[in-house]
C-alpha cells in the first residue's frame, strides 16, 4: 500500500466516525480535513518547485476509494483539492505559482472550470467578477481557481484565475440530499484584479497543452482534462460502492447468526435473493474499479512525451469513468433495496452511501450520453 492510501485508512476511520455529525454540519470536520492535508492530497500534484510531489493518478485513485469507503463526501474533497493542484501546477505561469504555494505545497486549492464568471482586460492583467456554485471545501480553502469569459474584439473565450481566500466570499448555499458534508458552498467576488500571471487559458487545461518546463512537463500534467476529470469524480462513488458491499456483508452475516422468531420469514426465506444480490454488486463494484485502474494507468503513461495520450484513449477514459459510476449506482441500488429497514437507519452508513453515491451520478462530467458520444466519435475515425 503506498504512502497516500497508507494514510488514507486512518482517515477513512476518522472521517467514518465524524460522517454522521458532519453531514449535519454541512461540511467536513476540521479535523478529518486537517488529516486530509496532512497526508498529502494537496500537495499530491503541486509542482516539484514548491515541495509538491506530482504524483500518479493511481496512486490518487488507490487512496480517494480508501476514504470513500467510509466518507465519500471527505474522499470527494480529498479528490478535488488534488484535481485542483494539478491545474494550477501543469498551467499557471511560474510567477504565478511561487505566488499560490509561497506558504509550501499545501495550500488549499478549490475551483470550477464552469464559465460563471466575467474577466475584463486591464493593463497586466484582467478585471474578474461572477458566482461559482457547487465549491466543495471550500470553507477551508487558501486559494480559488476559477474561470471567467473574456472579450477579446468580436471573440470570446475562457480563461481560468488564481485567487486568494482574500479575494472572494463564500455564500451558504449547499443544501443538498446527497454529498451534504462537502460544503459546496458558491464563491462571489466583484470587480477583483487578477494579474497576468495568475490566469491561463482553459482551451489550454481542456487540450493538456503545457510548454513552460525544462527538461519536459511532469507525467501527471501532460494529460488532457477530459482523460482525466472524470476519474477525479468517479473515485468516491466507486470506493463508496466497494464501502457499501463490506457494510452489507457485515449485516448479512449477522443476520444468518441471529435467531429467527416464530411464524417469521427471516433471513434464511430470503436468503438465496440476498446472496444474489451481493455477489453481483461486489462485482459490478469490483468492475467499476477496474474500470478505473485502467483510466488511471492510461493517464499515468503520458509518462512518455512522445507518446501522451491519444484522443480515442483520452474518450475512453471519460466513457470508462461514466461506465464506473452506473456500475456503482446499480450496485448500491441493488444493495440498498436488500438492505431492509435497517439499512434505512439514519445512524447507519449505508443509507448515507446510497445517497452519496446517487448525488455523486448526477455530476455534469460523469453523464454517460456525452461520453459515449466523444467516444463513439472518436472510435469510427479510427
Amino acid at each position: 500500500m503506498s504512502g497516500l492510501s497508507a494514510a488514507a485508512a486512518g482517515i477513512a476511520a476518522a472521517a467514518g466516525r465524524c460522517a454522521e455529525a458532519a453531514e449535519r454540519r454541512r461540511e467536513v470536520d476540521p479535523a478529518v480535513m486537517a488529516a486530509v492535508v496532512e497526508a498529502g492530497f494537496a500537495r499530491h500534484f503541486a509542482p516539484a518547485a514548491v515541495g509538491g510531489r506530482e504524483g500518479s493518478f493511481g496512486e490518487l485513485v488507490d487512496a480517494v476509494g480508501v476514504i470513500a469507503g467510509e466518507c465519500p463526501a471527505t474522499a470527494w474533497c480529498a479528490s478535488l483539492i488534488a484535481s485542483i493542484a494539478r491545474m494550477a501546477g501543469a498551467h499557471l505561469p511560474a510567477d504565478g505559482q511561487a505566488e499560490v504555494w509561497v506558504s509550501g505545497p499545501d495550500a488549499v486549492l478549490v475551483g470550477s472550470v464552469t464559465p460563471f464568471g466575467t474577466a475584463e482586460p486591464r493593463p497586466g492583467g484582467w478585471l474578474l467578477s461572477g458566482r461559482w456554485p457547487y465549491m466543495s471545501a471550500i470553507a477551508y480553502s487558501d486559494w480559488a481557481v476559477v474561470c471567467g469569459v473574456a472579450q477579446s474584439g468580436t471573440a470570446t473565450e475562457g480563461w481560468l484565475f488564481a485567487v486568494p481566500r482574500s479575494a472572494y466570499r463564500v455564500e451558504d448555499t449547499w443544501f443538498s440530499i446527497g454529498m451534504q458534508a462537502t460544503g459546496s458552498n458558491t464563491l462571489a467576488l466583484s470587480d477583483v484584479f487578477v494579474p497576468d500571471h495568475r490566469a491561463f487559458k482553459r482551451a489550454d487545461l481542456l487540450e493538456g497543452r503545457i510548454d513552460d518546463f525544462t527538461g519536459g512537463a511532469p507525467a501527471c500534467y501532460r494529460a488532457p482534462l477530459p482523460a482525466v476529470n472524470g476519474l477525479m469524480f468517479a473515485a468516491p462513488a466507486v470506493g463508496a460502492a466497494q464501502g457499501m458491499t463490506r457494510d452489507f456483508t457485515a449485516a448479512f452475516a449477522d443476520k444468518l447468526g441471529g435467531v429467527q422468531l416464530p411464524g417469521t420469514v427471516g433471513m434464511q426465506g430470503v436468503r438465496a435473493s440476498a446472496e444474489l444480490a451481493l455477489a453481483r454488486a461486489a462485482g459490478e463494484a469490483d468492475a467499476a474499479r477496474l474500470l478505473l485502474d485502467r483510466a488511471a494507468g492510461l493517464a499515468d503513461r503520458c509518462a512518455d512525451p512522445d507518446g501522451g495520450m491519444s484522443r480515442l484513449d483520452a474518450a475512453r477514459n471519460l466513457r470508462d469513468c461514466s461506465l464506473a459510476t452506473d456500475l456503482a449506482v446499480t450496485a448500491v441500488d441493488r444493495l440498498f433495496r436488500q438492505a431492509g429497514t435497517r439499512g434505512q437507519a439514519t445512524s447507519g452508513p449505508m443509507q448515507r452511501l446510497w445517497r452519496d453515491v446517487t448525488a455523486v451520478s448526477t455530476h455534469v462530467a460523469l453523464q454517460f450520453e456525452p461520453a459515449a458520444r466523444g467516444y463513439v466519435e472518436q472510435l469510427v475515425k479510427q
